[in-house]
């Protein structure tokens, strides 16, 4: 068994507020769990921060090459929103031992 994670730092466009923030995180976090069912998304960290936020995704799969092709399928998808920057991807790969 293998589990994937990937964390997303990333800047958001023109954004003023918290509540701006929402209506932009909330549709890509939606997104990614519409083509990806089967991951784990959510919003981690930079709550407080208007024009940051942390996105975190993890997957479990009993083989690691599968858990690479999700996890850079959703990079892919968060990378090609034209009203973001993608800043950063760190990427782990657990297994049993």
């Amino acid at each position: 068994m293998y589990i994937g994670a990937l964390t997303l730092d990333i800047l958001l466009g023109d954004v003023h507020s918290l509540k701006q923030k929402r209506s932009v995180v909330r549709p890509l976090i939606a997104e990614v769990r519409r083509r990806y069912p089967a991951v784990a998304v959510g919003e981690t960290g930079h709550l407080d921060l208007h024009r940051r936020t942390e996105i975190g995704i993890a997957v479990v799969s009993a083989e690691a090459g599968n858990c690479s092709e999700v996890l850079d399928g959703c990079e892919r998808l968060v990378a090609g929103r034209p009203e973001i920057e993608l800043l950063s991807a760190r990427r782990q790969l657990f297994n049993e031992e």
